[in-house]
């Protein structure tokens, strides 16, 4: 029987804003409308953001966390470059972060999302549905079994296709430690060209959504390897004179 560790309380250290894209840059066209437009503001964590929802292996399928056959006919296969990607959930101390809820979703091999909206010409695979869930264990490690994507074109310049991603959704120990992000894999020429990528100002931000491909963790004849790590927001306050600031 799976023990579910009990969260830990506190306040979540202060995002670095440094470190994350400025919320207007007009090179990727939809943070124009989305952008704040005034300067923001710091609050205290609340009770409702440093707590949050807590999940069980109970809840999950038995394929939820295999893309390659949860959504195929019996027999059947999707279709596209085997993959296994593994890491760890991390908060900022490098400490595992464990029973949290790991969400990915993304296109196929080439490229399309089964959406009604994906106008894209790429096929559909009637045997990959494009989502699944895991939960991480105690040492934070996490894994699933997919099909590369691909990459595709999209309507924000005249010739812009985003890189091979895949999206992860982390529900960490409290809503304020809550993580939507995309991972890439390395080599991909198109990773530099992204205009989503180049609204990131600092190289090691962009380096940390890189994927590695692990030949330790493949299976020979089989399936190849990538590891991610994700890092959650963790428990370093940080003081401002005699009151914790921007947490």
């Amino acid at each position: 029987m799976t023990q579910t560790a009990k969260p830990e309380t506190g306040a979540f250290s202060p995002r670095d804003l440094d470190h994350q894209p400025p919320a207007f840059t007009p090179g990727y066209k939809t943070s124009i409308l989305r952008s704040p437009q005034r300067n923001l503001v710091s609050f205290e964590n609340t009770v409702s953001e440093i707590t949050g929802p807590t999940f069980g292996h109970q809840m999950l399928g038995e394929l939820d966390n295999d893309l390659i056959l949860n959504y195929a006919a019996p027999g059947e296969s999707a279709i596209g470059e085997r993959l296994i990607v593994h890491g760890r959930v991390l908060d900022e101390q490098g400490r595992p972060v464990p029973n949290v809820l790991v969400e990915f979703w993304q296109a196929n091999a080439g490229g399309r999302y089964r959406h009604k909206k994906d106008a894209y010409l790429a096929a559909l695979d009637p045997n990959f549905g494009g989502c699944g869930r895991t939960i991480s264990a105690e040492d934070g490690s996490y894994n699933f079994r997919t099909v590369k994507p691909g990459p595709y074109p999209w309507p924000n310049g005249a010739n812009d296709w985003r890189p091979a991603h895949i999206h992860f959704s982390v529900f960490g120990h409290g809503f304020a430690q809550r993580l939507i992000t995309q991972m890439y894999f390395e080599g991909d020429p198109h990773i530099a060209l992204c205009p989503i990528v180049q609204t990131i100002p600092d190289e090691t931000a962009i380096d940390a959504l890189v994927a590695r491909l692990d030949m330790d963790n493949t299976i020979p004849m089989d399936i190849r390897a990538y590891r991610f790590d994700i890092v959650l927001r963790g428990r370093r306050s940080t003081l401002f004179e005699n009151r914790l600031e921007g947490n």
